[in-house]
């Protein structure tokens, strides 16, 4: 089975093969003769030359998947990078006046030129420096697995997780509901603990349960409200599982609550 680390590792490395791609398409793009000026000096030409601009991709097409997977992977794995790989791409707020310095990666997919007396200030070819350095946000990424400062915790954690609800799925296969359930809930209970930890957020409470965790990381901005409601759907089938309700968990149930706890423990760092 690969571990969380390999894949990790593994998707890293496809985004910034992409970003290489993407990279070659905005020049091309927004400056095409110098482009082919550029490739000429090394001296391909001909049908080298028309092979590589038949292999280019399309930036404005690609661009925003990459954009989102790459946000993704980087608030998890160097959030202290995020805002700078997002304003990158966002126009500024309040920008009263669009220049060089301000020029952003949004406005170059939209095709924005200013222009002053019939010439022009500033256009997309202004974004190419600023996806090279979004680029080299991710970069320095992966640089981070090769640091003996990266912090695997989180990650050999997210394995052990993947082993005990494997253990939980084998006790619903068994019709071992409650079982199932209670190792389900510690799970997911372990998993918000962390995630506090990780953003620094203060735990109280000496013996939280999953709402308290649950409310921490929405009063905190950690989680949205969709995530929110899902984690408490999620807490009421832990309960159903461990309290007595009146009744017995269905096996529909206790698979939802593994499968909710395996995507919260993938998606939420």
């Amino acid at each position: 089975m690969q571990s969380n680390l390999d894949k990790y590792k593994s998707d890293l490395e496809s985004l910034i093969n992409k970003g290489y791609e993407l990279h070659l398409a905005i020049q091309y793009e927004c400056l095409p003769i110098d482009f082919e000026a550029e490739l000429k000096k090394q001296k391909i030409v001909g049908k080298k030359l028309t092979k590589i601009k038949k292999k280019l991709i399309s930036f404005k097409e690609e661009y925003q998947l990459w954009y989102s997977e790459a946000q993704a992977l980087i608030k998890q794995l160097l959030p202290d990078r995020l805002a700078d790989f997002l304003g990158l791409y966002e126009k500024p707020t309040g920008r009263k006046a669009i220049t060089y310095e301000n020029y952003t990666i949004e406005d170059c997919l939209q095709g924005l030129y200013v222009t002053r007396v019939l010439e022009k200030v500033v256009g997309p070819d202004a974004a190419i420096p600023r996806f090279r350095q979004q680029l080299s946000i991710l970069k320095s990424v992966k640089k981070r697995f090769d640091s003996s400062l990266f912090d695997i915790k989180q990650l050999v954690q997210a394995d052990l997780f993947d082993s005990e609800l494997d253990a939980a799925q084998e006790l619903l296969r068994n019709k071992f509901l409650r079982a199932a359930g209670v190792i389900a809930g510690v799970v997911l209970e372990k998993h918000l603990t962390q995630v506090c930890q990780s953003h620094n957020i203060t735990i109280s409470s000496q013996n939280p349960g999953l709402g308290d965790l649950n409310d921490l990381l929405k009063n905190n901005g950690t989680i949205e409200i969709v995530t929110w409601r899902l984690l408490q759907h999620l807490g009421d089938l832990r309960n159903l599982c461990s309290h007595n309700k009146g009744r017995e968990p269905k096996p529909d149930e206790v698979q939802e609550l593994i499968d909710g706890v395996n995507k919260i423990s993938k998606s939420i760092f």
